[in-house]
């Protein structure tokens, strides 16, 4: 058995109770770790400890490892139509959406990004999961001529088990992300949430229960990373490992990977994403979206627009109005109507922005706007933006991951794609111009996986997203994802052919 979760949200924006168990989630039942161990959920709001839930171990790992290998021998794999795993998807997509406001509520309390915000990543959750319910029954190989006395075909076929490590900026739209191609393509999974962060996923668990899936196929274990994320990346019968997260531990996953028996992997890493601004952008346009770019999720988005470069003709203005927009912000409380930013996920990181905030203003920056803790309790900060930078400065070239933002002027197209590819990740990139061939000019020059054209932060389910250099290998969303959770068999069929 497993503790239950009871809490009533009463709040402006929802109102209702939510029950659901806080244990390991192993082979279709919830039971307590190993240990009997937990782990306190914190809310950010507020600093206070919202409920505890079962710490999972490395020996919880294997329990959940054996029991995705029987299914995925049993029934799924193979066993289970593409047709059907679809079927299954969608049914998991509608109890999603019909519970759309209980799971925003969930994640905002645990998260603490804002109400709205929350129903927006709940929306492409579902979504994510219907675009992958569609392709389930539509992987299907080539046949290749070669000769007339032989056939020769492919086969795309599952990996097997596979393991997946996810953030706590998007808890629950990362693991639809990650789960959507994987059992579409018939693997089975046990994934790990953030421990910060784990409550939608436990709750995600009961209804992946609730939609018929057969047991072992999708296994939830919340424990930390140095004990059961190393587990995941290190067990001998796990096929695959995805994860998103720092570049840090994106380098010690790989390296486990390779240590042991060399499993394939996806990784979404950090960034330092630029946004180029030209002379002749749509200066609303550009502000509005340039805001929304690094303020967005208290700028805990890995491909966060972070690098603001804006033309030398347009600076000024662009910066008074840039500035003014951010000031106007709503920074409250996640359930308050109206509310745009809430507090940073944790303690952790609320120090690591206050020490890049720091450093800035050490290194010589200027702090245009904020740069410091907003009210008494809670881990809040006030939008911030630099200006006066230099390249070399820490703020402008490693990841801050916060509502932290630079400024920076530049003269002319050779200058700023200098300036933007000058850094060792390359997650996401976007351009303002009117100008549409040289905005998709620069689009191909920028060294990037993503790139934007007149927009920021604007991602589809059916549009792959991944990196470049630092900032990861393989992609997640669209019909490339399918790739990354599939085996192409060849098979060579002798038609007469003798020796």
């Amino acid at each position: 058995m497993s503790t239950i979760w009871d809490y009533e949200f009463d709040t402006p924006v929802y109102k209702g109770k939510v029950s659901f168990p806080t244990g390991v989630f192993i082979d279709g039942k919830f039971s307590e770790g190993s240990t009997g161990s937990t782990i306190d959920v914190i809310n950010p709001t507020s600093g206070k400890v919202i409920t505890k839930i079962s710490e999972a171990t490395a020996d919880d790992v294997d329990r959940a490892v054996q029991a995705a290998r029987k299914a995925f021998e049993t029934a799924w794999g193979l066993k289970c139509p593409g047709s059907e795993r679809g079927q299954l998807l969608s049914k998991l997509a509608d109890l999603l959406e019909q519970n759309r406001d209980e799971f925003a509520a969930i994640e905002a309390l645990d998260n603490g990004k804002a109400f709205w915000s929350a129903k927006g990543d709940v929306g492409m959750s579902v979504g994510t999961f219907r675009y992958f319910a569609g392709w389930a029954g539509k992987n299907h190989g080539k046949v290749i001529e070669t000769t007339e006395d032989k056939l020769a075909y492919t086969r795309h076929e599952p990996l097997g088990v596979c393991g997946q490590i996810i953030p706590w900026n998007f808890p629950l739209m990362m693991m639809a992300w990650k789960l959507g191609p994987a059992l579409a393509t018939g693997n089975t999974i046990v994934i790990k949430p953030a421990e910060t962060t784990p409550l939608t996923a436990l709750r995600m668990a009961s209804l992946i229960k609730e939609a018929g899936f057969p047991d072992g196929v999708v296994n939830v274990v919340v424990g930390y990373g140095n004990t059961v994320g190393a587990a995941i990346s290190e067990h001998m019968q796990i096929d695959k490992v995805a994860f998103t997260g720092s570049t840090l531990v994106g380098r010690k996953i790989m390296e486990a990977a390779a240590r042991t028996n060399l499993k394939n992997v996806t990784l979404e890493l950090g960034g330092k994403s630029p946004n180029i601004i030209f002379n002749d952008a749509d200066l609303d346009k550009a502000v509005n979206w340039s805001v929304h770019g690094i303020f967005f999720n208290h700028g805990q988005a890995c491909c966060a627009g972070s690098r603001i470069y804006v033309q030398s003709g347009i600076y000024d203005e662009f910066l008074e109005r840039f500035t003014a927009r951010t000031a106007a912000l709503p920074l409250g409380d996640p359930f308050a109507a109206g509310s745009y930013q809430g507090p940073q996920v944790s303690q952790i990181q609320y120090d690591r922005i206050m020490g890049y905030i720091s450093s800035g203003k050490q290194q010589g920056a200027t702090v245009h706007l904020g740069g410091e803790r907003h009210g008494e309790e809670g881990y809040w900060i006030k939008p911030t933006i630099f200006t006066n930078t230099k390249p070399d400065m820490r703020i402008v070239q490693e990841e801050i991951f916060g509502p932290v933002g630079v400024v920076i002027k530049f003269e002319d197209e050779d200058d700023v794609v200098r300036q933007a590819n000058d850094t060792v990740y390359g997650l996401a990139a976007a351009v303002f111009s009117q100008d549409i061939n040289r905005a998709i000019e620069t689009a191909h020059k920028l060294h990037a996986g993503t790139a934007w054209v007149n927009c920021v932060n604007h991602l589809q389910p059916q549009v792959p997203f991944g990196g470049y250099k630092q900032s990861g290998i393989g992609r997640e969303l669209g019909e490339y994802a399918l790739d990354a959770y599939t085996n192409v068999k060849a098979v060579h069929v002798n038609l007469g052919h003798r020796l």
